[in-house]
Order: C-alpha cells, then sequence, then structure tokens
C-alpha cells in the first residue's frame, strides 16, 4: 500500500491574550499598568500589596475573635494585627472608598472626570513637555494642579463628608477587627493551651 502524506501546513499557537476554557475562547482584556501613565513605584506598591493578602477565609475566621484578656495585651494585638492584615485592611478601606463612589453619584462622576483629564494629560506630556509661563512640567505636577484645580468641585459634590465617612468607618471596623481578633491562635498555635495548662498545674 502506498504511503500517502496529507499536507498539514505549519500550526500556528493562539496568541497569548487568549485563554481556551472549557471550548470556548475568551479574549483577555489588556490592563493599563501604572508603569505607562509614569508612576512605576506606584505600580509595584499596589502588586506587593496584593502579593501580601493574607486569606480571607482567615481574616473573616470567627473562631478566632477572642476578648483580650487585659489593656496590655490589647495594645500587643492590636499592633499584631495590623503587620499581619495590613493588605487585609488595605482593601477594606479600598471597599468602603468604592462603596462612597457607588453610593455617590456626583461624587463618582466628578472622581471619573478628574482622571479622564489626568489620562489625557499623561498621554499629551509623553509626546511633549507641557509648559506654563515658560516652566516646563513634570507629570506629577501636572496631577498636582488638576487635583488643585479640582478642589472646588469635590467641595461642591460633598467630597469632604464622604472621606470623613470613610475614615471614620475604616478606622472602626479596622480597629475592632484588630482588637477582637486573636492573632496569637494563628502565630503561635497551641500556645494559649499550654498557657491555660501550665496555670491549672500551678
Amino acid at each position: 500500500m502506498a504511503h500517502v502524506e496529507v499536507p498539514m501546513g505549519e500550526m500556528q499557537s493562539p496568541p497569548e491574550n487568549q485563554k481556551f476554557t472549557n471550548g470556548f475562547e475568551f479574549l483577555q482584556l489588556p490592563q493599563l499598568p501604572l508603569e505607562q501613565i509614569g508612576y512605576p513605584q506606584a505600580h509595584n506598591w499596589i502588586e506587593h500589596r496584593k502579593a501580601n493578602v493574607r486569606p480571607w477565609s482567615l481574616f473573616l475566621n470567627t473562631n478566632h475573635i477572642r476578648p483580650p484578656p487585659n489593656i496590655s495585651r490589647l495594645g500587643k494585638r492590636i499592633v499584631k494585627n495590623i503587620e499581619y492584615f495590613q493588605s487585609n485592611y488595605l482593601f477594606v478601606f479600598i471597599g468602603l472608598v468604592i462603596y462612597c463612589l457607588i453610593t455617590s453619584p456626583l461624587l463618582l462622576l466628578t472622581v471619573i472626570g478628574s482622571l479622564w483629564i489626568c489620562y489625557k494629560l499623561s498621554q499629551r506630556h509623553s509626546k511633549q513637555d507641557l509648559m506654563i509661563l515658560n516652566h516646563r512640567l513634570t507629570l506629577a505636577q501636572v496631577y498636582s494642579l488638576v487635583g488643585v484645580c479640582s478642589l472646588p468641585i469635590f467641595f461642591l459634590v460633598g467630597a469632604h463628608a464622604a472621606v470623613f465617612w470613610v475614615l471614620g468607618v475604616s478606622w472602626f471596623l479596622i480597629t475592632l477587627h484588630a482588637a477582637f481578633y486573636n492573632i496569637d491562635a494563628v502565630l503561635c498555635p497551641g500556645e494559649e493551651e499550654l498557657n491555660a495548662l501550665v496555670m491549672q498545674e500551678v
């Protein structure tokens, strides 16, 4: 029987920005990192915070909720919790900010408008330096100028009240969690049972 070769052609691998899941093709949208708009340090800081987030099942585990035994242990517990869960507390703060923006449409539109202006100015700055009175502005100075010019509008839409609300609620929730979450049971498991056993023997 003669051997017949069937031309298959060159197989091309799918683009990196496409993923296949259960036979369906999903196009992954490109992300715009902060590195492209002039803030690589902020991008690296956010990535570091995301990498250090503790498991939310551990963060919300009610089995570790216990009142502090005394005032001295309370201060140490708060410090330990803030050091251990600092990234989680940061995302709690960000969640409250997002909630505040969603419930305040005028404030949300103002923030979107300011960010859009900053984005357009950053694109223009990448092509040509911005000048004011023969003074060359850096990108940070441009953002600061936009922020200063936006302050009256933010005041009119009630941004000051939103800021105080977010700070107050964040401080209350973070302090409440840090005060009543028994971090010693996570960092030093079995230590409390050992101390209780020693006290009983004494």
